[in-house]
């Protein structure tokens, strides 16, 4: 969670140093007695085909009307934590845990030195909630309306480059990391080179603001958007308890949203693949040198290889560098094998670049015919950097021709501000508990809250230099918040907690051509509403799931 009355921090990361464990299967042929369809459906095998709620095919929303209907149920628990049964409490527990343990809901355990390196070694269930979590109808439908309408703003922005160089070029002067990153933009500028196809699969965040009652974005995920394995499964676990306690807790499980994002990502990357036309090329999946998620990873690597027969690999940045080829007509070779597509799932922080090995790795990547997912410009696009300039007045105008569309991002758009803006920042000093300063970072664990905002702009503004250009402030939000069920380190305990949307989408095109534009399931994480940090992969949060209301 990224900002709001604590962050779910954003979570493109994957290193999960989690305080909990989450368990994800490993083919169909775990499927239970109840489950008459894929593990990781598509679209086209969604659950929404035979589900009767409503529309929950992510359709247009119906109107101002219906979002009204949502705001009676905002942030009502869709149960009354304080009367359910201790009894019953721990018969739920004890069989998500065996589910979970069946089902592959895991994660490597940090306890063990070679959980991050090793699979099957010291795994450990994932934190999640035990129940999931009420959600009105009318917003969720919203969410997943916004997400192809993002998919199409990225890629236009990332075809920017003047665009995306101007915007960051006073954060460039004091941020070494993303001063590299425009470093290796400019050089891919100046060869003229051109993405003929461009693959996205992104994760737009929000949150559900108690006193608008407005979805405020917290910020859209163009690198490494995690979870969409082991989300899958969480949505799965809830729908399997309540269909065996729902009758003695009141819910019911089909107003759980079905999840593809494990499947919809999966048939992005296969048909990204069969763009570039090479049968016996591979995709390659860059990874951290050690990776307590990489069984989030490995679902995603199952799925393409037995549902569309794509082989992949897995290599960290030193050794693309070391083992990695440039070929005169563009082609990449990484062990001599040919690279159709680069999967980032690391490459999003400074500490995935210890070395010049790593950023050679990198470069050489971007100079290289091979699908980037994502390229470097998707990477800036992303930056929290520009996502203020694009809530800036008539920018979105420069990228998008439907006032429609740029009606409806600007309304989910919170607060957003440069530092050299003398007025917002004399209010953040004077409310600091507003206001969140953001850096251009991924992975949560790096957002300034509360009086530290304060601290911060008094030193920024007594030492006169130029690093304010390294933050941006953005409103706080503050959701709901509701008595939740959190299970970690197979223990239970109820605690007050908030909650953060996450919805995945897909973007696939190949020059005039968009052959695929989808919402793709979504990501819900839940936190003790007392903590400022929220990222499941930096320990903060749980895995969750949605119960429509």
């Amino acid at each position: 969670m990224g900002v709001g009355h604590s962050s779910l921090s954003s979570c493109s990361v994957d290193s999960l140093c989690i305080t909990a464990f989450i368990a994800q299967p490993k083919t169909t042929s775990f499927s239970n007695s109840n489950r008459q369809k894929p593990l990781f459906p598509t679209k086209k095998q969604s659950p929404f085909a035979v589900l009767k709620i409503g529309t929950l095919n992510c359709a247009r929303v119906a109107g101002e009307m219906e979002i009204k209907k949502g705001i009676a149920a905002a942030g009502k628990p869709i149960v009354d934590r304080h009367v359910i049964d201790d009894g019953l409490i721990q018969k739920i527990v004890y069989d998500a845990l065996v589910w979970i343990s069946l089902h592959g809901l895991l994660v490597g355990d940090r306890n063990d030195q070679r959980s991050g390196k090793l699979p099957g070694v010291g795994m450990v269930h994932a934190p999640i909630a035990l129940l999931p979590t009420s959600f009105p109808e009318s917003y969720w439908k919203q969410a997943c309306e916004l997400a192809p309408i993002f998919n199409e703003l990225i890629d236009r922005v990332s075809l920017d480059g003047k665009f995306l160089q101007d915007s960051l070029a006073r954060t460039k002067k004091v941020d070494a990391f993303t001063s590299r990153l425009l470093d290796i933009h400019s050089k891919i500028l100046e060869m003229n080179k051109k993405e003929e196809i461009r693959l996205g699969l992104h994760r737009s965040d929000y949150m559900l603001d108690e006193k608008t009652k407005l979805l405020l974005q917290i910020e859209f995920n163009t690198i490494s958007s995690s979870f969409a394995g082991l989300g899958c499964l969480v949505t799965d676990l809830h729908r399997t308890l309540l269909n065996d306690y729902g009758e003695d807790l009141g819910l019911d499980s089909k107003r759980i949203p079905g999840n593809t994002a494990t499947g919809q990502f999966a048939e992005a990357l296969a048909k990204a693949w069969t763009e570039y036309n090479n049968p016996r090329a591979v995709a390659m999946i860059v990874v951290q040198t050690e990776e307590r998620n990489m069984y989030d990873q490995h679902w995603l690597c199952t799925v393409l290889k037995e549902r569309y027969n794509v082989r992949t690999i897995r290599k960290t940045l030193a050794e693309i560098d070391s083992e990695g080829q440039l070929l005169p007509d563009g082609t990449f070779l990484v062990g001599g094998q040919a690279v159709a597509v680069v999967y980032f799932r690391a490459g999003y922080a400074p500490t995935d670049y210890p070395s010049e090995s790593e950023w050679r790795a990198r470069l050489l990547m971007e100079q290289s015919s091979a699908i980037k997912c994502p390229s470097i410009s998707y990477h800036l696009a992303g930056t929290k950097k520009i996502q203020q300039e694009l809530a800036k007045p008539n920018v979105l105008e420069r990228f998008l021709e439907s006032k429609e569309d740029t009606a409806k991002l600007r309304k989910c758009f919170a607060g957003l501000w440069s530092l050299v803006d003398s007025d917002i920042t004399k209010k953040a000093i004077e409310k600091p508990e507003l206001f969140v300063m953001k850096p251009q970072r991924e992975g949560g664990g790096n957002n300034i809250y509360g009086d530290d905002v304060k601290e911060t702009l008094l030193r920024l503004q007594k030492e006169g230099s130029e690093e304010d250009a390294a933050y941006i402030l953005m409103q706080r939000i503050f959701p709901a918040v509701s008595p939740t069920f959190l299970i970690r380190d197979g223990i239970c305990h109820k605690d007050h907690a908030i909650s953060e949307l996450g919805v995945y989408s897909a973007y696939l095109r190949n020059k005039e051509s968009v052959i695929m534009n989808d919402q793709c399931g979504y990501l819900m994480r839940t936190k003790v509403s007392s903590s400022n940090e929220g990222g499941v992969a930096a320990g903060f949060a749980v895995l969750d799931s949605i119960y429509l209301t």
